[in-house]
């Protein structure tokens, strides 16, 4: 049959049909993702190249952190209270030792091998194992040079390589001048042994000003700012490419609160590493640490060591603080039991630790301790009743020795009868029933409120730690913490510094110097400023014939009153006429009553320029403890060296003339 050929329907022409839609999607997606990928390269040459060029750059750099010197802290007079001391040890540069290890792996890995043992070591424990042995090695040949006996830590070491090798490795910290020489004369130049000098606190008087000073502790977060360091433009260093050597960190005192004033200026080096992290040198930059600034304190080394000589002796809990009246600066702020500051460097053992908590050293007595001041807020209490003119210095009120107060009877100052006595006699004596009265008369809100005119209440303002928890308690007070309405008794209590009145010896050293002034706010101040101005707050209120009667009975009190001690031939300081107040007060506590004594004085009354307080807590339940026999003796001493200092001649002294 011929071939046919079938015949397209008639009326239908045949057309083109173009590109199929999926297969042009197709073609777009691919030109998108070229133009992705052009784009990206090109921001990454034009745009991000510096940034690329820095990441790929510290991939194989490694920044060292390295702590500036702590500054030094001074007294007044120029004395050196902290400084510095070189710090040995013998260390080795583990990345330096590369060959060594790998030796030492191939030893043990040889005899493993030979040995045929089933049990052989992993890699990584063979090549711990490698180090370990050398660095012994290293560790006995000191021993052999100083005729130690220290011992490896495989831990520690272990920590040290995978962590921080481009650091040294210290194998015997802190070493004796005389090691150290030794060490230097006899360690050849080659040796990867080194001598590794740094810097470390040293307190050259011990305990001295323990509380006050403070300490400082070991510190991992060292940094370095950036527009101090060499090299800080490698913007993209991390924790993991950044090794820092161990700093150190204010805690405490004043190495706590100016802290940022001592601590050094970080320096270090920047230094390429190969794959393994081993160190390649020399380093690609350098910067030197920079030495700390100095802190020169308000603090007079003389009078500190004078009041702690007798602290010392008396054997007792006790605080002493002294006030330069017009300036506020603080010359003595003592607190026993202290502790050896030595004793914190280069850290401090656990035992010392223990120690100084058993004995309750801890406690900056002068600052954050809370006591009753007794009769020593008598001042305070007479110049709320002067003011308010519920008290006539001159009238006289009459003490049989006691004074009834509803059902209970409260006795006077040992219990004695002084018959008729004026405001000067009552502070010169101490007489209790004079303040029970006057207490009673003008209220416990006017005594509350002169107190918290004076600062009492709340923190003095000084630069070191003190209690927020003073307290002046109220009727107000009573009821909202306890629920109890306040009695005529809590006044007379309130009125002789007694009940629930809590204050530190510092505030009571502010106080004193506020009224030695004349007014009522002292701001005290731990660093000292040549040129610093005279206080000045609002003014006591108290007229002229007011004041002195005060002063009358203060200065009474130091001659021939409960202070009268100062005028004992052995203690007496020619031509310094001194105001003062002793007070002892009671605490109930698990093992009875607890006694206080405390003094607080100023001097020259003629021109205040030292303001004392100072406290001393009872040991024994029950014991008297006046302040005229335990706290004197230590004002006593600060006042004698501080006469010594100013060097005044004895003169006749000019009392006071009642009025």
């Amino acid at each position: 049959m011929p071939d046919t050929v079938a015949e397209r329907p008639s009326g239908l022409v045949e057309t083109h049909k173009g590109y199929n839609p999926r297969v042009i999607f197709f073609y777009f997606l691919i030109a998108a993702m070229l133009l992705t990928l052009t784009g990206g390269l090109a921001y990454r040459q034009l745009v991000s190249n510096d940034l690329y060029h820095e990441r790929e750059k510290t991939q194989n750099q490694r920044r060292i952190l390295v702590p500036g010197p702590r500054g030094n802290i001074y007294d007044r007079d120029g004395r050196l209270l902290v400084g510095n001391r070189p710090r040995f040890a013998v260390t080795l540069y583990l990345d330096e030792l590369r060959k060594e290890f790998r030796s030492e792996y191939i030893k043990i890995h040889k005899a493993y091998v030979e040995a045929d043992k089933k049990d052989m070591p992993s890699t990584v424990q063979m090549e711990r194992i490698a180090r370990f042995t050398v660095v012994q090695r290293y560790l006995g040949q000191i021993n052999r040079t100083l005729g130690r006996n220290e011992q490896l830590d495989a831990g520690e070491l272990n920590k040290h390589f995978s962590q921080q090798l481009l650091l040294p490795y210290i194998l015997i910290d802190d070493l004796k001048a005389e090691e150290y020489a030794r060490l230097i004369e006899q360690l050849p130049a080659t040796s990867p042994l080194q001598v590794y000098t740094s810097s470390i606190r040293d307190y050259p008087l011990g305990s001295l000003a323990a509380h006050t000073l403070g300490y400082v502790i070991g510190n991992d977060s060292l940094d370095a700012a950036d527009d101090d360091f060499a090299g800080s433009d490698f913007a993209t260093f991390t924790d993991k490419t950044t090794f820092k050597m161990k700093g150190t960190v204010g805690r405490e005192g004043l190495e706590a609160h100016f802290d940022p004033l001592l601590q050094g200026e970080t320096g270090g080096a920047i230094y390429r590493v190969d794959p393994a992290g081993y160190r390649v040198n020399p380093p690609l930059s350098k910067h030197q640490p920079v030495h700390g600034h100095d802190l020169h304190t308000s603090l007079d080394a003389e009078l500190q060591i004078a009041a702690e000589k007798v602290m010392t002796e008396t054997e007792l809990n006790s605080a002493a603080v002294a006030i330069d009246v017009k300036t506020g600066e603080v010359l003595v702020l003592a607190s026993k039991p202290d502790y050896n500051l030595q004793d914190f460097i280069p850290r401090l053992a656990a035992a010392a630790g223990k120690d100084i908590s058993d004995r309750g050293a801890w406690i900056n007595r002068a600052t954050t301790g809370l006591y009753p001041p007794g009769s020593s807020f008598k001042i305070l209490t007479s110049i709320a009743g002067l003011r308010g003119q519920s008290i006539d210095p001159h009238a006289t009120v009459n003490c049989p020795g006691y004074l009834q107060v509803g059902g209970r009877r409260f006795p006077c100052h040992g219990g004695h009868a002084h018959g008729d006595v004026t405001l000067a006699d009552a502070i010169e004596k101490s007489c209790n029933v004079y303040f029970y009265q006057q207490g009673i008369t003008m209220g416990p809100d006017t005594i509350a409120a002169e107190a918290r005119r004076f600062g009492f209440g709340r923190p003095t303002g000084i630069e070191i730690a003190e209690t927020k928890g003073s307290l002046v308690p109220d009727p107000e007070w009573k009821q909202r913490r306890r629920d109890e309405r306040w009695f005529p008794g809590d006044t007379a209590n309130f009125a002789i510094g007694q009940g629930d009145l809590l204050v530190t010896p510092l505030q009571m050293a502010a106080f004193t110097a506020s009224f030695a002034r004349n007014e009522t706010i002292t701001v005290p101040t731990l660093q000292h400023d040549p040129d610093r101005a005279t206080q000045h707050s609002a003014p006591t209120g108290l007229s002229p014939e007011q004041r002195a009667a005060i002063l009358e009975g203060m200065e009474a009190c130091t001659l021939t009153g409960t202070a009268k001690v100062l005028e004992s031939p052995f203690m007496k300081i020619p031509g310094l006429r001194i105001a003062g107040k002793t007070g002892t007060a009671q605490k109930q506590t698990a093992k009875g009553t607890i006694n206080f004594a405390w003094f607080i004085c100023f001097a020259p009354i003629e021109d205040p320029q030292i303001a004392i307080a100072v406290m001393a807590e009872g040991d024994v339940a029950g014991e008297e403890f006046a302040g005229g026999r335990y706290a004197v003796p230590i004002a006593h001493a600060i006042l004698k060296k501080w006469n010594e200092k100013q060097g005044r001649t004895p003169a006749a002294g000019i009392s006071v003339a009642r009025q």
